[in-house]
């Protein structure tokens, strides 16, 4: 598709306590060029800025794991998150609320066989990388119908996430999303909470000259399973830090906690509960006040 596309926000409904409001500041999809057999693949950038639609998440209870557990942090898990330098957040049920493929997905008519294909892959009963070929292979989105999507459907963020990355940011501790979803739905997020695109570890969906769905981008580390700890690891090698978190909902993110990755594994189930995930974490949690409140 050689022209500049635009788009305009469209405001949704959704069960909530509270909505924020929507802004209007647009700008456009960008198309990079990558050859191919026969002409080339386009992949497609959304650096439109929007406001959340902030969604309430009931929280699933620790009951589920049989004890209190590793909700309670112990003094050396503490002393770790107040030292971080750097802390790399999963996106879908966890930055956001929903599972950014399987919304996709419902919107192009496949919705219910492509969420447990990541029902699957989430728990690490499959490699990502053929969960994520065959959920694509499902329903084989189109350039025109990820940018429909997109216009109708503005990012849903976890509550208090934007507070947590703001006092993140102010304590001088950077901030990445490392996620197995695709940029196209990730960069308004970041926008959302001033992440710069350079912070954002992602897949990214492949289109041909006419606009077609033709894969996904293999070459990206988070498009096959280990990819989120290659990426951690990338990370602290590149800027040296001393300390990293990682926070997330599934057995990729459980993965980034690995010599010369992340220190630190934080699960988040206030939109999932992982229990083979959520037993092995550091820190169980089911919503971001104790992260905020212990860096005070």
């Amino acid at each position: 598709m050689e022209a500049l596309l635009t788009s305009r926000v469209v405001p949704v409904q959704v069960p909530c306590r509270k909505l924020s409001s929507l802004s209007a500041d647009l700008s456009c999809l960008e198309l990079r060029r990558y050859p191919v057999r026969r002409g080339s693949v386009s992949i497609m950038s959304y650096s439109r800025l929007v406001r959340p639609v902030t969604a309430s998440v009931q929280p699933q209870r620790v009951s589920a794991l049989g004890n209190e557990g590793n909700t309670v942090p112990s003094k050396e898990i503490l002393d770790l998150w107040r030292g971080v330098e750097a802390v790399c957040f999963d996106v879908d049920s966890t930055v956001c609320v929903d599972e950014g493929i399987d919304e996709l997905a419902e919107f192009c008519g496949a919705g219910k066989a492509v969420a447990e294909w990541t029902a699957r892959a989430m728990g690490g009963s499959v490699p990502f990388e053929e969960a994520l070929a065959a959920r694509l292979s499902l329903f084989k989105p189109s350039l025109s119908k990820v940018d429909e999507y997109l216009q109708k459907t503005p990012p849903r963020l976890s509550p208090g996430i934007e507070e947590l990355v703001k006092k993140l940011r102010a304590n001088k501790i950077d901030v990445y999303l490392i996620s197995g979803g695709f940029r196209q739905m990730i960069n308004p997020v970041a926008s959302v909470l001033g992440i710069p695109r350079e912070n954002i570890f992602a897949n990214n969906l492949l289109f041909g000259n006419s606009g077609e769905f033709v894969g996904f981008d293999e070459k990206e580390p988070t498009s096959r399973s280990g990819g989120k700890a290659k990426a951690v690891q990338h990370i602290r090698k590149g800027r040296s830090y001393k300390t990293m978190a990682m926070i997330g909902d599934g057995a990729t993110d459980l993965e980034a906690r690995k010599p010369g990755g992340a220190d630190l594994f934080i699960c988040y189930a206030g939109v999932q509960l992982r229990e083979a995930v959520a037993a092995q974490a550091d820190w169980l949690i089911f919503n971001f006040e104790p992260l905020i409140n212990s860096l005070d």
